[in-house]
């Protein structure tokens, strides 16, 4: 089900805040150790940290998937997705409506980093977008 909130999430450009509180150790496009580029940012937190939803939407998936660990996924509407990967734990389920700032899930070391904190990435209609834009610093 396609989140369809009054708010249009294009406004919130530069707008957004972080979704955890942490030190940001890898940003969108560097490069990584052992391949590809990162498609998103890690943000080095303590396991259990606040994980928090980046804008209103629904949640469209949750569980572990291979690479990402305990993966959350939010739907914003217009094509717009948040991806919250490498999580202790996830505090929502599919078809949970959630608000912006409200704590979704628990950063951890899930998904096989060597830190523990949060992956988190942007896509618009399918791309990975550099969130940095997005987020007022």
């Amino acid at each position: 089900p396609e989140f369809s909130g009054h708010n249009d999430f294009a406004k919130l450009r530069g707008k957004l805040r972080m979704p955890v509180k942490g030190e940001l150790v890898a940003s969108f496009g560097s490069k990584r150790n052992d391949g590809p580029s990162w498609k998103g940012l890690f943000i080095k937190a303590g396991e259990g940290t606040d994980v928090k939803a980046a804008a209103d939407g629904v949640v469209i998936f949750a569980d572990w998937m291979r690479g990402f660990g305990n993966l959350l996924i939010i739907d914003h509407g217009s094509q717009y997705m948040t991806i919250y990967g490498n999580n202790q734990s996830l505090l929502k389920r599919p078809g949970d409506k959630v608000k912006m700032a409200e704590v979704v899930a628990a950063a951890g070391n899930s998904g096989g980093n060597e830190h523990s904190g949060l992956y988190f990435e942007m896509r618009h209609q399918g791309r990975a977008i550099d969130p940095l834009v997005w987020i007022n610093r």
